[in-house]
């Protein structure tokens, strides 16, 4: 069965979230600050959509938080990788890289 675009939209956030937390914890806003420096701006992750990806990463055991300070002195939630978060992340970079290199071979690909 084929994967919507609605999915493989919301698949590829996690993927990106999932990325950015195995770099360092962070709390939402510096999730989506990292996500657009790792891209050279090509990528920005609106509130809109970063807050229900965390959601749903964090009900599937993926990610965890805890409240804490900022560096400003504000109370902000942190999310971090979990031990299933990091094995999952591994294997969606592998499946990513695979569909990728599916669609490559499509836009590749010569009349015959």
């Amino acid at each position: 069965m084929a994967a919507s675009p609605s999915d493989v939209l919301q698949g590829t956030l996690d993927l990106l979230v999932l990325k950015a937390l195995s770099l360092a914890p962070m709390h939402g806003w510096g999730i989506s600050q990292r996500i657009q420096q790792l891209s050279r701006d090509a990528l920005q992750i609106g509130q809109g959509s970063l807050y229900p990806a965390l959601y749903r990463l964090e009900k599937r055991g993926l990610v965890k938080s805890e409240w804490s300070t900022t560096e400003n002195n504000r109370e902000a939630k942190y999310y971090r990788l979990s031990a299933v978060g990091q094995r999952a992340l591994a294997t969606e970079m592998n499946d990513w890289r695979k569909f990728v290199g599916a669609v490559d071979l499509v836009l590749l690909a010569e009349d015959a």
